[in-house]
């Protein structure tokens, strides 16, 4: 038997060619295992039973439905770090057409198209476009993901004095983190002490209207904002105020709106971050890489729904994955269900995330439909796969 897997929007075929024989591609949603998507939404969808996982070419997910995906036991995946470079690549680039009004300049130059005194006109006009170095000036990094910590090691190269914000920060990103970042524990610290601040964290509701006027009111005068994560990280009203007083000198934005479109001081990108042909490679290869893993090993690398688990490929007889609640004696449950039909265990893992929990049990019998309807049946159980 195969497996199937639909794409929601154009993936980059150098991520399907990974696809071995063993899969198939399909357009009716109800028969994949597997969805592979990039910004189509999900919300209204209705999720097949036959959906086993969403694989998400990025790493935003808010166009997927999380919580009901858990609850029918579908894992989605994202892409972290894969178009990290895109987007930092952008940033700095943000960070200079902000401070160096090469926009404004461009389009002086094209309005003079054809005038024979375009250069000699030119060394009277520049010094309305005339800007600042960033050498030598501030930065501030809200979160140090994989685009964060990209993002504060150039800016060190480029000669900025870095500081960097994010309580929870990972031991992989420490690591790439350069010994020269200054890293903070209190975001004030950014905000008091900045030129220029850009803010690199996922949108939850804890994170949503990060910048505001209060955070605005402690920001240095003439502050330069960058945003290329998520637009509702800033409220906008507030950084557009602050813009029109002269507290905000400029917003750097990837993500056009009818509030910042055209607005004076704005600087807006149509959301060009992570689009580049390196990025989107780079995604596609990565989710059809994890939604493999998942169909084939039961294998969760790089959920944002359930826990990451990894057991490798089985070499026992058996393998069963068990989505479920996560709540107290389950893991007992299983066991003794196991017990009972004189199976033995020869490896097993479980992790939890919030409400719920995955365990992979690696078994040295056959596993059989009985053994199966047994552990369905474990109240807070929600799904069952046998992977081999």
């Amino acid at each position: 038997m195969k497996f199937k897997y639909a794409c929601l929007n154009p993936i980059a075929q150098i991520g399907l060619e990974r696809f071995t024989e063993d899969y198939e591609k399909t357009e009716d949603l109800n028969a994949a295992d597997g969805i592979l998507v990039r910004s189509a939404s999900m919300h209204d969808m209705k999720l097949s039973d036959n959906l086993l996982a969403v694989a998400r070419a990025g790493a935003g997910v808010n166009n997927i439905p999380l919580e009901e995906c858990a609850k029918q036991g579908i894992v989605v995946f994202n892409t972290p770090g894969a178009n990290a470079n895109g987007v930092k690549e952008l940033v700095i680039a943000g960070m200079l057409l902000a401070n160096r009004d090469i926009v404004g300049g461009i389009n002086w130059v094209r309005s003079e198209a054809g005038n024979p005194d375009i250069a000699k006109m030119a060394e009277k006009e520049k010094k309305k476009f005339a800007g600042h170095e960033i050498q030598d000036k501030k930065l501030g990094i809200i979160g140090l993901g994989a685009i964060g910590v990209r993002v504060a090691n150039v800016a060190k190269h480029l000669g900025m004095e870095v500081y960097g914000y994010d309580p929870y920060i990972s031991v992989d990103a420490a690591w790439n983190l350069s010994r020269d970042i200054k890293h903070v524990k209190n975001i004030d610290d950014i905000y008091e002490n900045c030129d220029i601040i850009t803010i690199h964290v996922p949108l939850m509701d804890s994170t949503k209207n990060t910048i505001d006027k209060d955070a605005i009111a402690k920001m240095k005068d003439g502050v330069i904002l960058l945003n290329f994560a998520r637009d509702l990280l800033a409220n906008e009203d507030d950084v557009i105020e602050a813009l029109k007083s002269g507290k905000v000198a400029k917003y750097v934005t990837d993500f056009p709106n009818p509030k910042t479109a055209g607005a004076e001081g704005c600087i807006v990108i149509p959301h060009l971050g992570a689009s580049t042909e390196e990025s989107e490679d780079n995604c596609a290869k990565m989710a059809v890489k994890e939604l493999m893993n998942f169909l084939e090993n039961g294998n969760i690398v790089h959920s944002v729904n359930y826990p990451d688990c990894d057991m490798g490929i089985c070499t026992d007889s058996g393998r069963l994955a068990i989505m479920h609640k996560n709540v107290a004696n389950m893991i007992t449950k299983f066991t003794a269900t196991f017990g009972d039909l004189g199976i033995n265990i020869s490896n097993m893992m479980n992790k939890s995330k919030g409400d719920f929990a995955y365990t992979m049990l690696d078994v040295e019998n056959t596993i059989t439909d009985d053994m199966v309807k047994k552990i369905e049946s474990i109240d807070g159980v929600i799904r069952v796969r046998v992977i081999k």
